[in-house]
């Protein structure tokens, strides 16, 4: 492929996601021609924003989404299941960034049903060369150098995703999402503070096992090896969607039980 040079005018120099990373990305979901947790994305939205510093506009309301995503996604595109990733960039067009307009782009990747499993198992392995921090900023979707190289690490090692410790060399996350680990009747999920990512997918579906009694939910801090103890691991990812670990190095799981729970929580909409 040949090359291609643009101009900073082209480019739109304002636009600091481009040239600094300054952005934050939330998804919201769309399931039966109707958007599902909405206000659980958009409060996730809001924190991002707050927690980067951003100039949060006073149009930014829960309405102003529901309207935006019914009249051009659900109506203009015709989408009756996908994931919208919508992220927002600040600007640089005041003296201090604090006080920058925002402004915002997204993409709609249309699936079958974005609660289902996805059929193919998948083939993960840790990474120790890197690890991902356990900070304010670690648990929201900003810009993440560890995220682009673990993605060709799998690519070129022929995996579907890689296994990401924090700096105590415990279990973080994937490049994707977050893991939860089955063992007997109990789910072990990494906590915040070990460097998982804050996600309304992930949260509505543990509080729904909770509240019906289906599995005891803990948060735990996960040391790498307990990824071989684990009955199956289901990785949960509002960028991408739900899957099932199959392998694990020489360790293979199996997905019957999380399959079940989880059809059991599409049922709940």
């Amino acid at each position: 492929m040949e090359n291609q040079y643009f101009t900073s005018d082209e480019l739109n120099v304002k636009n600091r996601a481009f040239l600094l990373g300054d952005a934050v990305k939330v998804s919201f979901f769309i399931r039966n021609s109707k958007l599902i947790m909405d206000e659980e994305c958009y409060f996730f939205l809001m924190a991002s924003m707050r927690k980067m510093r951003m100039n949060i506009p006073l149009t930014y309301t829960l309405e102003f989404f529901q309207t935006l995503f019914q009249k051009e996604v659900i109506e203009g595109k015709n989408s009756k299941n996908a994931i919208i990733n919508f992220q927002v960039f600040r600007n640089s067009d005041e003296l201090t960034l604090a006080k920058s307009s925002i402004s915002y782009f997204y993409e709609v990747d249309e699936k079958d049903d974005i609660l289902a499993i996805h059929q193919r198992l998948l083939e993960l392995d840790l990474i120790k060369e890197i690890n991902v921090n356990n900070n304010l900023l670690s648990n929201i979707r900003v810009h993440c150098p560890e995220n682009i190289y673990g993605g060709i690490y799998a690519q070129e090692n022929d995996l579907d995703d890689v296994i990401l410790l924090n700096p105590n060399k415990r279990i973080a996350r994937s490049t994707s999402g977050n893991l939860l680990f089955l063992e007997g009747n109990i789910i072990k999920v990494p906590k915040h503070s070990e460097g998982a990512y804050i996600s309304p997918l992930l949260e509505n579906f543990v509080t729904f096992l909770h509240k019906n009694n289906l599995a005891d939910i803990q948060e735990h801090e996960i040391i790498a090896f307990e990824s071989q103890k684990a009955e199956e691991i289901l990785m949960i990812s509002d960028e991408k969607g739900i899957f099932s670990v199959g392998k694990i190095r020489n360790k293979t799981f199996g997905n019957s039980r999380f399959t079940e729970l989880v059809e059991k929580w599409k049922e709940s909409f």
